[in-house]
């Protein structure tokens, strides 16, 4: 698995980098066959230690962790920890996902991208404003897979990738479908079939 140890605005020790590394590799092993990649940043926000692990286990499975400590040691704790948690709770349904990936179709392509907001006077920071509305500039774009999942699959990658939204092809009504984490917690899902 290849594994980057980063430190936003800090320098790290070469022990810590070790020992991320000899952690990830161990949970890789125990939960996956084989894990692609991971990418594990360290920062400091101040007075304590942040790390964000996102963890690549296989095409469109995406696990991310966050921790926070005083300490980097106690930082990589923590979000390792909410890692292994998400995956002892779902560690078979990542197994079967990950064994019947090869005999699924493959998923849809779709564009992400991120807007920049028109400032107070109607204008897009450094540009005139043209027809296309508040919402004119594009900052950022990307690739996105369209997986085709069955409800409870997708909410499984929601909670694994720690993410807000989710957007995926419905395998029993071939519909796209949204999922969504509501402020109160709880999962919302948006399905455009007929009741």
């Amino acid at each position: 698995m290849q594994i980057s140890v980063a430190g936003k605005q800090i320098d790290l020790s070469d022990a810590l980098k070790h020992r991320v590394t000899a952690h990830l590799d161990r949970l890789a092993d125990k939960f996956f066959d084989r894990a692609l990649d991971a990418q594990v940043t360290f920062s400091r926000a101040r007075s304590f230690f942040t790390c964000d692990i996102n963890l690549h286990a296989a095409r469109g499975l995406t696990l991310r962790g966050e921790g926070e400590a005083a300490d980097a040691h106690g930082a990589f704790d923590d979000a390792a920890e909410h890692i292994a948690r998400r995956l002892r709770r779902y560690r078979e349904r990542v197994n079967d996902h990950i064994r019947t990936l090869p005999r699924r179709k493959t998923p849809e392509v779709g564009r992400s991208y991120i807007l920049r907001p028109a400032e107070s006077d109607g204008r897009v920071r450094g540009e005139a404003m043209h027809d296309t509305g508040p919402y004119a500039t594009i900052v950022a774009e990307r690739a996105a897979e369209i997986a085709t999942l069955s409800v409870s699959e997708a909410v499984m990658r929601l909670d694994l990738a720690a993410s807000t939204l989710l957007m995926f092809r419905n395998s029993t009504s071939d519909q796209i479908n949204v999922i969504y984490r509501r402020q109160d917690g709880n999962i919302g899902w948006l399905d455009p079939s007929p009741a």
